[in-house]
């Protein structure tokens, strides 16, 4: 197959854009070079030719001889403007914005179908790890039941700085900041949000599910506590942010959710340390398998970009076979639960009629209180008391499952 060349039109020339004219010029094999970069600060020194950058994003579009958009901006709604007129202009598209593409992926399928342009976002998915077309490819017809994984490296290196180092939040926070894992403004990926984004990428190319961002529970790591941090470390425990999607058996629902979890010193997500990105797959016949990678920097983010680069010179495109192969499918979190750690104080409590079984109760004067349970997950989603200052939860070890109800 012969390849074809590639001129880009990048979008962006921060920590990533960067990172990618670095790689892509240690890469002579590749036929794929920057023509044009759009940016927005003018003031900013860059250390390339200034001839080669401009402010307006329609000389980027508007020049025929740029045939991809690289885009690498942090400005999601922007980025949305970028992308669908590139695609409806005949450019393919690499991005790397998950925010976006969460919000818009039903639109962004329909506009690749109708144009036949590719829109492609290794990157946006766990950063240096190949799962989006893994997904797509390898696991075209095994009959896939779970991902689960750690795929935001900002906040697993927060919650490894404060498991080994005895930081508290706010220290390993400024401590990521520093070493450039965090942005100044950290709420998408402490609160959870980033991974969620990613979630719904995961969900649409693993199970055919193209679901709004407001439908999975999302609970991030800002509101871990003490009690919670030192119950991990009595039971031997690692604390992780972990996304999880799962099918269920034999109802045709699926499970997804992004919680803080307990996770068993044995179990593959407790090795994935600092920066680190961990996913595991399960399937009918490949079975289990697990990738590891950096999931935050400029270089891990940048070979996923130029990995699609590389693909689109064969002419590749995402097919999203899943949406037809399995459209019996569906996001059904009233089907599912799971085993919980709450801890709280005495301004708030958990309502104990939410929980299926109570396990566990605990309560100190001096350190707060905890309680474990079995709760379903729409019922923990729809709690009134989960979002009440001082209220911590945390998934216990073990799957999403489904409930008895739905198992019946």
């Amino acid at each position: 197959m012969i390849r074809k060349d590639i001129r880009i039109g990048l979008f962006g020339f921060g920590v990533v854009g960067q990172g990618l004219h670095t790689v892509l010029a240690r890469t002579p094999g590749l036929r794929a070079r920057i023509g044009r970069i759009g940016v927005k600060d003018r003031a900013k020194p860059r250390p390339l030719p200034a001839g080669l950058f401009t402010y307006s994003r329609h000389d980027l579009l508007q020049d025929d001889s740029l045939n991809v958009i690289v885009e690498l901006i942090d400005d999601a709604d922007e980025a949305y403007r970028i992308v669908t007129e590139a695609l409806r202009r005949g450019k393919a598209v690499v991005t790397a914005n998950k925010k976006m593409l969460a919000e818009h992926l039903p639109e962004l399928i329909d506009l690749q179908r109708q144009t036949g342009t590719p829109l492609l976002y290794e990157a946006a998915a766990c950063a240096s790890l190949p799962v989006i077309r893994n997904l797509e490819e390898y696991y075209d017809n095994d009959l896939l039941e779970s991902v689960e994984g750690i795929i935001n490296g900002s906040t697993n290196y927060i919650l490894t700085a404060m498991h080994h180092d005895a930081l508290s939040f706010e220290q390993a926070l400024s401590q990521a900041q520093a070493l450039g894992f965090a942005e100044s403004n950290p709420a998408l990926d402490v609160e959870g949000l980033d991974a969620r984004n990613k979630l719904v990428l995961l969900l649409a190319h693993a199970f055919g599910l193209v679901v709004a961002p407001t439908q999975l529970l999302t609970i991030g790591i800002d509101r871990i506590s003490p009690l919670a941090t030192a119950y991990a470390k009595e039971q031997g425990y690692a604390l992780k942010l972990v996304a999880e999607a799962r099918r269920l058996p034999g109802n045709g629902s699926v499970a997804a959710a992004v919680l803080p979890m307990l996770v068993k010193p044995e179990h593959e997500l407790a090795r994935v340390q600092d920066e680190y990105n961990g996913l595991i797959t399960q399937s009918s016949f490949a079975d289990r398998q697990f990738f590891l990678g950096r999931g935050a920097g400029a270089f891990p983010t940048a070979s996923a970009v130029l990995s699609d680069l590389s693909a689109l010179t064969y002419g590749y495109r995402y097919e999203y076979k899943k949406l037809h192969q399995q459209a019996h499918l569906a996001l059904a979190p009233s089907a599912a639960e799971l085993e919980i750690l709450v801890t709280f104080t005495d301004a708030a409590a958990p309502n104990e009629a939410d929980f299926r079984q109570l396990h566990e109760q605990f309560r100190s004067g001096t350190r707060g209180h905890y309680l474990t349970g079995t709760i379903g997950l729409e019922r923990l989603a729809q709690a009134a008391w989960l979002r009440a200052p001082g209220i911590c939860v945390v998934r216990l070890p073990g799957p999403l499952r489904a409930a008895p109800a739905a198992a019946e």
